[in-house]
């Protein structure tokens, strides 16, 4: 009876301790938005990739399904932009969601629509391929070993 209790009130603690998401009319995005806001809607490869390994942002492929299965970034998740409104149970409300794709222009849409949700959210500025080159080599093998160790 007492572990019943116990799971229930850490489930309870749990679910308030997840952040809750604070949506923002497209009107007044464009209001607030400066050039701080400008900076902070991007992330580049390298500081994406550090954050994806460390196991602090999510990195959404937002690619068709097809040009995901021919080839992906390792620890991404594939929503593609057209699936994304009724995907969203998907995404992490604890981490920095980061969009991807090739270059950055569905990156940049699928930022603006989950931004407008309310989700901690910057976009793939160099795109994929920036990131892809990064990880040539040993860096591959460093990556994925700091994936596996959430590091």
């Amino acid at each position: 009876m007492i572990r019943v209790f116990l799971l229930g009130l850490f489930l309870l603690q749990a679910s308030l301790m997840a952040q809750e998401l604070k949506p923002v009319t497209f009107d007044a995005y464009l209001k607030g938005f400066d050039y701080q806001a400008r900076k902070d809607m991007k992330i580049k490869s390298d500081k994406m990739l550090r954050l994806v390994a460390q196991g602090r942002a999510q990195l959404v492929d937002i690619r068709f399904r097809e040009e995901y299965a021919a080839w992906h970034l390792a620890g991404s998740i594939n929503i593609p932009l057209n699936e994304l409104p009724a995907r969203l149970n998907e995404l992490d409300k604890n981490k920095l969601i980061i969009t991807a794709c090739p270059h950055n222009d569905r990156a940049n849409m699928g930022r603006m629509f989950l931004q407008l949700k309310g989700y901690d959210v910057k976009y793939l500025s160099d795109g994929l391929l920036t990131a892809i080159e990064q990880l040539r080599g040993d860096n591959a093998k460093v990556y994925i070993e700091n994936l596996k160790r959430g590091k």
